[in-house]
């Protein structure tokens, strides 16, 4: 069955950096694109950003554009979201999901999520 394994969450100063990871099993990576998606307490999903199935093109939402770099290793079946600059509203649960920037309205395509909280 399809599975999406997040990691990499934690506690970080504002200002610092964490990587998130995210293995995927049970499907063809490759044929994928792939998005991060957050959400906070009491808000409802965002969605982050997406790259296309070979990594060639990806896209950011305005509010961690220049900050966030969405990639991926087929080979490995995994994903990454390296964040930089992290500020206290980046705190949220934060979901890999299989598809593209329409899979923020589809719960059932997204693993289970990993914390980030920034705070000093």
């Amino acid at each position: 069955q399809v599975q999406l394994v997040e990691s990499g969450g934690g506690l970080v100063q504002p200002g610092g950096s964490l990587r998130l990871s995210c293995a995927a099993s049970g499907f063809t990576f490759s044929s994928y694109a792939m998005t991060w998606v957050r959400q906070a307490p009491g808000k409802g999903p965002e969605w982050i950003s997406t790259i296309t199935l070979n990594g060639g093109s990806t896209t950011y939402a305005d509010s961690v554009k220049g900050r966030f770099t969405i990639s991926r290793d087929n080979a490995k079946n995994m994903l990454y979201l390296q964040m930089n600059s992290l500020k206290p509203e980046d705190s949220a649960l934060y979901y890999c999901a299989r598809g593209g920037e329409w899979v923020v309205g589809k719960r059932a395509y997204w693993g289970q999520g990993t914390q980030v909280t920034v705070s000093s």
